[in-house]
């Protein structure tokens, strides 16, 4: 069964870090979370007042960031000893488990600095897992072309039988990065359970709603992908670029407290607590 768009999400705009301009998509009162993504924010900027102040040091337990980047340079680096660049095309998939210290600087001082941070849910039994980073510069993801269309496949796998790099079982994740000729039709298989959207980088891409009118999902706009089992886009007239993302629900409690994800707010309090005394 194709899916079809269920709701359209505009982003709204937002500062992180150290003053960081962002776009916020998920986590926000259009769209709270779509289980298990609990947040998704969009950074563009060639301006560095905008982003050169970054991240610095912050805590984080509970779920999963991942960090794409589409242009520029992130230079991270945590209280575990654990330190590297992200580059353009590459991705940062960190488990914070029971929790870390991070920060997310700019490596660049000038220029375009482009990309996403998701947040992934942890179940409750894997939340106080330890910390885990599975790292991938541009030249490990793998890309598929199909006629009309190059798929960049960072975790799960494609109907054509291309695997991405990033492997987690918990929410068995869907991340490809999609480009579609202009007028080039795709489709792709999709767990009918998994929650599923996707996200506009540039150009148009028409999707059909349940009424099998064709709706134009344009730059900076999320759509709600509604159940099924495959989904059909096509390339605007200009062509498009896109993110299409799904996930597997947890079904479980959320309690969030800042950069902490927990199931209960007793245990937000004792993620500050820990914190506090130094124990991450």
């Amino acid at each position: 069964m194709q899916r079809f768009i269920q709701k359209m999400i505009t982003g709204m705009p937002a500062t992180d870090g150290a003053g960081v301009e962002l776009v916020r998509v998920i986590g926000q009162p259009a769209l709270d979370m779509l289980d298990p993504f609990l947040l998704l924010d969009a950074f563009r900027s060639d301006n560095p007042d905008d982003y050169i102040a970054g991240f610095p040091p912050h805590p984080h337990r509970g779920f999963e960031t991942v960090t794409y980047l589409l242009n520029g340079k992130m230079r991270h680096k945590d209280n575990a000893g654990h330190e590297g660049v992200i580059e353009a095309g590459g991705i940062q998939w960190m488990t914070a488990g029971r929790g870390i210290i991070h920060s997310e600087m700019p490596e660049q001082e000038n220029g375009l600095l482009a990309g996403f941070q998701l947040w992934v849910n942890l179940p409750a039994e894997h939340k106080m897992d330890a910390p885990v980073y599975q790292e991938f510069d541009a030249a490990k993801i793998p890309q598929e072309r199909r006629e009309g269309a190059e798929v960049r496949v960072i975790t799960g796998e494609t109907s054509q039988g291309t695997r991405g790099p990033v492997v987690q079982a918990l929410t068995e994740p869907l991340y490809l990065d999609i480009t579609l000729e202009a007028g080039a039709e795709f489709s792709e298989r999709i767990d009918d359970e998994h929650n599923a959207f996707i996200y506009g980088i540039e150009g148009e891409t028409l999707v059909t709603d349940e009424t099998g009118k064709p709706v134009t999902v344009r730059k900076d706009r999320l759509a709600i992908l509604g159940r099924g089992d495959t989904i059909a886009l096509q390339g605007g007239d200009q062509g498009s670029r896109l993110l299409l993302i799904a996930g597997k629900p947890l079904n479980q409690p959320v309690a969030r407290g800042g950069p902490f994800v927990m199931n209960t707010q007793d245990e937000i309090e004792q993620a500050f607590a820990d914190y506090r005394a130094g124990s991450f």
